[in-house]
């Protein structure tokens, strides 16, 4: 939610309607956005996201609180270091990318699983969220090099 806010700084939101381009319930939404807001991540009376905080938060917390779970080989939506913006970076190898497991995904890979079950659509339906999501996934489950080129690419867009 709050990577969907900080990719669109500049729109104007409700709840409902993120809800539905998150596929979230308006209430899901609501409870997420207070939460973030106790957490310093989102500042209530701006209705807009604390940047300096949500990248430290990635940088650094964000793979104990949502850490990498690996679910073998699966069809899927690639993430991390074989989607957008990553992906130009990194040559092919005889290992299988990760990706989000998704039935409708173009690819078959080793399955990441996403930060919430509505990120492949939600990906799929807005191409500037797909590539923060990847990145916050090279974040929390990629090699040092991935990580680092993420950490470097999410500070460039938060600034």
């Amino acid at each position: 939610m709050l990577l969907k806010l900080a990719a669109h700084q500049d729109r104007a939101w409700s709840y409902p309607g993120l809800g539905i381009e998150l596929g979230m319930s308006s209430s899901e939404v609501h409870a997420a956005v207070k939460r973030a807001a106790e957490g310093g991540l989102f500042h209530m009376a701006k209705r807009v996201v604390n940047r300096n905080a949500l990248l430290e938060f990635l940088v650094h917390g964000l793979k104990y609180v949502f850490p990498a779970s690996r679910r073998g080989l699966t069809r899927g939506m690639p993430t991390s270091h074989a989607a957008p913006p990553l992906k130009d970076q990194f040559r092919g190898s005889d290992e299988f990318p990760p990706v989000w497991p998704d039935a409708e995904g173009p690819m078959r890979g080793e399955g990441l699983e996403p930060l919430y079950k509505s990120v492949p659509r939600a990906a799929r339906a807005d191409a500037q969220l797909y590539e923060w999501l990847a990145l916050v996934d090279a974040v929390r489950a990629g090699r040092a090099r991935e990580r680092e080129l993420a950490v470097k690419e999410l500070r460039s867009r938060l600034s």
